[in-house]
């Protein structure tokens, strides 16, 4: 994961290591019409998309003759309504083999079973009305159950625009069919980026002086990939704070909202167990002290305690005892 803060950190520290937080992404085949039925990789595609935790959706939106398309065409409304579609199909029938199972229990009169029953009924119909279920309105209690079916329409999705190089620069109220998917993600709630794979592709290809040249001159502050990476942080719900206990300076990764004890545990479970309290600091006011023992000299580090939520760039040093 990319961070500038991270790196400001080092210079600070000196650490021998500087380890980076990360993200996985796991790249799967296309998808093609027909694939719950098993079409194409099918199956296969649909069981790996099921162990994700979002769904980054790449859509080309540039015209090229010598890069064909399997429909023939470029539509990347039509492409994302394909892949959406075959989710839709692929939840229905996981909710009809559950229901299934479930209504032969219906008979023994456990209430739990039942309230199941009508929960999954009312899910499969707003899915046969083409809606995905991150889209559903359900209350706390629906989601939970929903959820943990493991559906593959329940999942955030992130649609990755991939754009001509001519066209880097430019909004998407310049291109047209980058409005379309615009309009597209907003009107469900989802999020969009844009790259050209072309460009990334050649930044991959540079030494840095020679990469922060190119964006020079192409007008852009951050390559693909960052905004990539930033973007499924967002869509995630995720944040970073960071240690500095040497020998290291490290970023970890935690849910927002995450409470001290447990960011401590994400560290080790012992730090979990004996939390004391939470040293803390926020990365530009270290920065601006200049040492984390300076900082503690002007009075700027505070002492949280399990109550404490961890915020986007916290320095911490955790106290637990054992």
């Amino acid at each position: 994961m990319p961070d500038s803060r991270l790196e400001d950190l080092a210079d600070m520290v000196k650490p021998e290591k500087t380890i980076h937080t990360t993200i996985e992404f796991v790249d799967i085949a296309g998808l093609v019409k027909g694939a719950h039925k098993g079409e194409g990789l099918g199956n296969k595609f649909l069981s790996n998309i099921r162990e994700v935790d979002a769904i980054v959706h790449v859509v080309r939106c540039f015209k090229d003759e010598s890069i064909s398309h399997i429909s023939g065409m470029v539509d990347p409304i039509s492409d994302i309504e394909i892949i959406n579609l075959e989710l839709i199909f692929a939840d229905i029938e996981s909710i009809e083999n559950r229901l299934e199972k479930n209504r032969r229990l219906v008979k023994s009169g456990d209430q739990d079973i039942v309230k199941e029953v009508e929960i999954l009924e009312k899910v499969k119909g707003g899915l046969e009305e083409g809606k995905a279920i991150r889209n559903m309105e359900l209350p706390a209690m629906e989601k939970e159950i929903v959820d943990n079916l493991f559906l593959l329409t329940v999942k955030p999705v992130l649609y990755v625009v991939n754009i001509s190089e001519d066209d880097i620069g430019k909004t998407g109220e310049d291109i047209a069919e980058l409005k379309r998917v615009k309009d597209h993600a907003e009107n469900e709630n989802s999020m969009m980026i844009h790259i050209s794979a072309k460009i990334e592709e050649e930044l991959t290809q540079l030494d840095k002086e020679e990469r922060l040249q190119f964006m020079e001159d192409l007008k852009i502050s951050e390559t693909g990939m960052d905004r990539l990476v930033s973007a499924c942080y967002r869509l995630l719900d995720l944040i970073s704070f960071f240690t500095i206990k040497l020998p290291e300076v490290r970023a970890w990764t935690v849910k927002n909202g995450t409470m001290a004890p447990q960011a401590a545990g994400k560290i080790h479970t012992d730090f979990e167990k004996g939390f004391i309290c939470a040293e803390t600091i926020d990365y530009r006011t270290l920065m601006d002290a200049g040492s984390f023992n300076t900082a503690r000299e002007k009075g700027l580090i505070r002492q949280e305690g399990k109550q404490y939520i961890i915020k986007d760039g916290d320095v911490i040093l955790f106290k637990f005892n054992v």
